[in-house]
């Protein structure tokens, strides 16, 4: 685990002393993340049983449109054994790992209209994931999330995202499933 955190860290950093090089439509986020993994329909459904166990979440987004951006994210996290994924008790510790791609709509203009919404951004999102749980499996994923923006130069901001991961070969998965996840990340334009 530790060799992939370091990785994921430094390709992360790479990829941020790149986009420094571009221009200001990239931007780069970082925080926290909670997995539902209850095997229920909800995506609210008890989140008090949500895993965050070694919860961190980093993203790297590029803007090509006012409208449209895509972003590659990295994510960690883990069940302990006491834990439950889709109604079934665990009996030791396993680590989540999952790197996503999704193109980003945002659609605020749309509903507020032009300059009303300045602090802050709502977009859908879909695209793909690859996990691993106790084997690997990929993604559909689909969701959505709000950027409030903390300043007027809109440099700097807090996102929250829901992300619905549907796996591909959910029938013979075991654990690497079906599941929620959940975001809370500071925003930084690069």
């Amino acid at each position: 685990m530790k060799k992939i955190l370091l990785l994921a860290l430094i390709l992360i950093f790479s990829l941020s002393s790149f986009a420094q090089r571009r221009n200001s439509d990239w931007s780069m986020s970082i925080g926290v993340n909670a997995i539902n993994s209850l095997g229920t329909q909800s995506p609210f459904d008890r989140p008090g049983d949500w895993s965050f166990q070694t919860p961190i979440s980093a993203g790297v987004e590029f803007n090509w449109t006012d409208k449209f951006a895509i972003e590659q994210s990295i994510t960690f996290n883990g069940f302990s054994d006491d834990e439950s994924i889709d109604f079934d008790s665990t009996d030791e510790d396993y680590n989540y790992i999952s790197l996503d791609t999704h193109v980003k709509y945002y659609f605020g203009e749309l509903i507020f209209g032009r300059g009303r919404n300045d602090w802050f951004d709502i977009y859908a999102n879909v695209g793909v994931g690859f996990f691993h749980i106790d084997e690997s499996n990929i993604s559909a994923n689909l969701g959505g999330g709000v950027l409030f923006w903390l300043n007027e130069d809109r440099t700097f901001g807090l996102r929250a995202q829901t992300i619905a991961k549907f796996a591909f070969d959910h029938a013979n998965s075991g654990y690497d499933n079906n599941h929620y996840q959940y975001h809370l990340q500071a925003v930084f334009k690069l």
